[in-house]
């Protein structure tokens, strides 16, 4: 008798070989599944650190496309507002008009101008702050200044008002100085003129931001109340800029570098150094999730020499009965591909569970750190991202992988004699 049957006939074969012994299908499905949770895991773990760091920069960083002069570029770090953006001529070029020719660029959604500078409390156990001139309304209806709660970030009071020589302070510098609702915070720092300016706001309001460097630092002012104290005048220290998609930045940034001229540096958000860093260690995640799952499927490879090994006169029957090497060789690679596809779902099934179980659960990063990494672009709290396109790529990452590491001992398979195999 020859056999006669088709590529339907050896995956019902292989298939019915897995359940032939349940203990080491088991330990087979079990390797892949672990290997496959782990990366699905990680990965989700890694997919919210990335949007969380992604989402503070663009918040509290950059925007999306951030516009300064070159000469405030060149001390950013003192935060100057003597160098606010220049026309050709070098005389400030006013807010509004920079607004309005943005905001005619295809893709751009909003153009925000901040202020932000230097200030030293007086009468305080906080010596030192930074003043954050925003427009608040505009700002709230287009993010969240707490990541987590999706939310403005008061604890207590209001943002201040527009002319009213109001703040608001984050709950850490109102627990460190002792601030409450109502006091004057006594200021002094340093205008456009460099000369001393001395102000002292009432807080209207306390917020608590994930980011621990606002949370701590920041005092919130009303933009046009700062720009008025520093003697800006109509010019801007910093644009803002925020677009319909993420993948309009770069496009609008070119734009923008054409139409602003040398005088002005125009960076993307994802030029930022800490997304830079953590964008080109995925890769090295990656290949971290690939040796891992290599070693596991080490697991079914060796399941597979011991099924040839044990099955050494099946495989003589095989080849006896008409089957060709390429035949027998499918039918065990089919065997490992099936024990992944198994294994795989398996891992998808628990990864996907833990991770939506997890997202409701945000993880207290600060807590873990005792505070640090202030200047770190990241929020306190930590939200593993559950996403199917992780979970498809887990599945498929262990299908290809675990069969392929099976297919060695799968060809072994193919050189075993009928003749000698029967004499076993």
């Amino acid at each position: 008798m020859r056999y006669g049957g088709g590529f339907a006939v050896l995956i019902t074969i292989a298939y019915r070989n897995i359940w032939r012994n349940m203990r080491r299908t088991i330990f087979c499905i079990a390797a892949a599944a672990v290997a496959v949770f782990f990366m699905v895991f990680m990965q989700a773990w890694m997919a919210g650190m990335m949007n969380n760091i992604e989402e503070v920069v663009q918040v509290f960083e950059t925007g999306q496309v951030s516009v300064v002069s070159s000469r405030f570029e060149s001390e950013k770090e003192y935060y100057p507002v003597q160098f606010p953006l220049e026309d050709d001529t070098g005389a400030p070029v006013p807010a509004s008009r920079l607004e309005s020719l943005i905001l005619g660029i295809d893709g751009v959604r909003a153009v925000l101008p901040r202020v932000m500078a230097y200030a030293t409390l007086q009468d305080s156990t906080v010596k030192h702050a930074l003043l954050w001139g925003i427009r608040t309304e505009e700002e709230l209806a287009l993010h969240n200044f707490n990541l987590i709660s999706r939310g403005s970030g008061l604890v207590e009071g209001r943002y201040p008002a527009p002319g009213a020589r109001e703040c608001a302070i984050g709950s850490r510098m109102a627990e460190k100085a002792g601030f409450k609702i109502g006091d004057r915070i006594p200021l002094k720092t340093v205008s456009a003129q460099f000369s001393d300016k001395m102000w002292n706001p009432v807080i209207t309001g306390i917020f608590r931001f994930d980011y621990l460097k606002y949370d701590e630092d920041v005092i919130i002012t009303d933009l046009e109340d700062l720009s008025r104290l520093l003697v800006l005048g109509e010019g801007v220290q910093q644009l803002f800029i925020y677009t319909e998609k993420n993948s309009q930045s770069r496009a609008v940034s070119g734009v923008l570098k054409t139409l602003l001229g040398e005088g002005a540096v125009v960076k993307d958000w994802t030029d930022n150094y800490f997304v830079s860093v953590m964008r080109q260690s995925m890769i090295l995640y990656a290949v971290v999730y690939l040796i891992f799952l290599i070693v596991a499927s080490f697991l079914i490879i060796n399941t597979m020499v011991m099924i040839i090994h044990e099955r050494i006169k099946e495989i003589g029957m095989m080849g006896s009965l008409g089957m060709t090497r390429r035949e027998i060789v499918l039918v065990f690679f089919l065997e490992s591909v099936f024990l992944s596809v198994l294994g795989s779902l398996a891992g998808c099934a628990a990864g996907g569970i833990a991770t939506f179980v997890f997202s409701f659960f945000p993880l207290d990063f600060t807590a873990l750190t005792g505070g640090g990494f202030k200047e770190f672009p990241m929020a306190g709290t930590l939200v593993v991202s559950f996403d199917p396109r992780i979970l498809m790529q887990g599945f498929i990452f262990g299908v290809v992988t675990a069969s392929l590491c099976a297919l060695i001992p799968s060809l072994k398979s193919a050189f075993v004699e009928p003749v000698e195999a029967l004499r076993r």
